[in-house]
């Protein structure tokens, strides 16, 4: 991998981990067209820990909710006055809806890593979570705002997490639609996913960093991705924000489809092949 490829994959990561596209799926694709392997541990490796700039973007953007949270929870646990405050509830919501995805990936980190690294798996993922996201749209009431969280929509959406795992899914496709299943608004669902993110994303990051570093990729080339990865995400985060609020994430589905199909066209008549 050279600095031309880092640079290429952190855009693509930095654009698509928070829209409702699947990262990892794009990441796939864009690997395969610059001629990486994608069995290789450092590319696996590479593409984790560049969601860390993703990651640090979220922080950067909620930093002052991100520290309300933190600061009540803490308190919390000393002093009863605090444990009613949303903030402190949040704090509590995050960890565990981190706690499934996390045992999920734990376990099943060998089958992601290799079994699900195919194309096919990500044109399938692709089509079957667009179905997912327009019911979601359909059925979901979307009255529920962020104060009437609670745990039990915490640990709905952070199981739905797992369904992320498998590329074309998304991560934030797959929990901002079971926000919407659970009556919450578009907002408030997608909120939620981003705090979510946060340490989910982080630990797979600090996880797969030996591979990303033990192999042929550099760390000039990973530092680059990384930051390359932070500053588009940063704008990808401003801009799907002010976009939930007013359209249906169904707006994304066409561009989710027509991706699905180009790619099993190409995998169909062999012009690319899965792995």
């Amino acid at each position: 991998m050279n600095y031309f490829d880092a640079i290429i994959l952190g855009i693509v990561e930095g654009l698509t981990e928070f829209l409702p596209v699947s990262s990892t799926g794009h990441l796939t694709i864009v690997e395969k067209m610059l001629g990486l392997d994608l069995e290789d541990p450092a590319v696996t490796g590479f593409t984790a820990v560049i969601q860390m700039g993703a990651i640090a973007a979220v922080i950067l953007f909620f930093f002052k909710d991100i520290w309300k949270i933190v600061r009540a929870w803490t308190l919390g646990l000393v002093k009863p006055e605090y444990r009613g405050q949303l903030d402190h509830r949040m704090g509590w919501y995050v960890i565990v809806g981190t706690i499934p995805v996390g045992i999920a990936g734990l376990l099943l980190k060998d089958v992601i890593k290799n079994d699900l690294r195919s194309l096919w798996v990500v044109a399938t993922g692709l089509l079957v979570w667009s179905v997912v996201m327009v019911v979601a749209e359909r059925l979901g009431r979307q009255t529920r705002t962020e104060r009437e969280l609670g745990l039990v929509d915490s640990i709905v959406v952070g199981v739905t997490q797992i369904a992320a795992l498998v590329p074309g899914v998304s991560r934030s496709g797959a929990t901002i639609s079971a926000g919407l299943l659970r009556g919450l608004d578009r907002v408030t669902a997608t909120r939620l996913s981003f705090f979510l993110s946060i340490p989910a994303l982080l630990a797979a990051g600090l996880f797969e960093l030996k591979d990303a570093l033990g192999g042929d990729i550099g760390v000039g080339e990973t530092v680059v991705g990384t930051v390359v990865s932070f500053v588009v995400a940063y704008a990808a985060i401003a801009w799907l924000l002010r976009f939930v609020a007013h359209h249906s994430i169904v707006w994304f589905v066409p561009y989710r489809v027509v991706l699905a199909l180009v790619l099993i066209g190409l995998l169909a008549t062999n012009t690319m092949s899965s792995t």
